[in-house]
């Protein structure tokens, strides 16, 4: 079954349909979550802990799977939302004290989840691949969501922003996150769901099964430009 008509039993107890997904171009921003330095190359911050620990064989999916997949999307959609002057936005971590201690207590945890990068740090920065424009919009937060605690969604209000096209890691947390807050803010949401990435494939498709339908449309990076393509196509009347 294709990812896209996944759903959870809440769904095949009542069929949300097949209902046409419709968005204005002009009022569609592109979000960008996390693709950092610390968390993406597969040469620096957590792959280079992985190879010291002894589990890169346990991580290598991730890294191939950003490698191969997820980076190259992300490139595609930046591309085509620059080309056609639609909005781009990132979102990243990163803390304004050297020490944390401006973090929320989700990046403070013990393992994993203890996050520590300063803004202007390298492992902070986003990847040379997906690095922003000048005038593009960064976001910089200490909490997993773009929204909580950043004044993102004014910027989104202000530039009369209606829908979201989500992409990132990880999937199963920052990036879902996002989600569930930018539809709770009454946002439409599409997460495009092969320029995300989790630590394995069965987070991911959890993941995304969980918010499919709920929180966001899942489309992919293809569908998603066709879509938008499709809308601005159409004449007023139309839309």
């Amino acid at each position: 079954m294709e990812k896209q008509t996944q759903q959870t039993l809440y769904y095949q107890f009542e069929p949300a349909g097949d209902e046409e997904f419709k968005l204005d171009p002009n009022k569609t921003a592109l979000l960008i979550v996390d693709m950092q330095n610390q968390f993406v190359s597969k040469d620096f911050g957590d792959a280079e802990v992985a190879r010291e620990k002894g589990m890169w064989d346990k991580w290598e999916y991730f890294y191939n799977r950003l490698e191969d997949i997820a980076i190259p999307n992300n490139q595609k959609l930046l591309e085509y939302f620059r080309s056609n002057q639609l909005e781009v936005t990132f979102g990243r971590i990163a803390c304004h004290h050297k020490d944390g201690r401006d973090r929320s207590p989700v990046q403070r945890r013990p393992g994993w989840n203890n996050i520590l990068l300063p803004i202007g740090h390298y492992g902070a920065e986003m990847i040379d691949e997906l690095k922003p424009l000048e005038d593009e919009i960064v976001v910089e937060k200490t909490t997993d969501s773009v929204l909580s605690g950043t004044n993102y969604e004014f910027l989104l209000r202000n530039m009369g922003i209606e829908t979201v096209v989500c992409t990132g890691v990880v999937t199963d947390q920052c990036v879902a996150s996002t989600v569930r807050s930018l539809a709770d803010a009454g946002f439409e949401v599409i997460l495009v769901e092969d320029a995300c990435c989790a630590a394995t494939q069965e987070l991911h498709d959890a993941e995304i099964m969980i918010m499919n339908q709920i929180y966001c449309k899942v489309m992919s990076t293809n569908e998603t430009i066709k879509l938008i393509t499709s809308q601005m196509e159409k004449t007023p009347q139309e839309a």
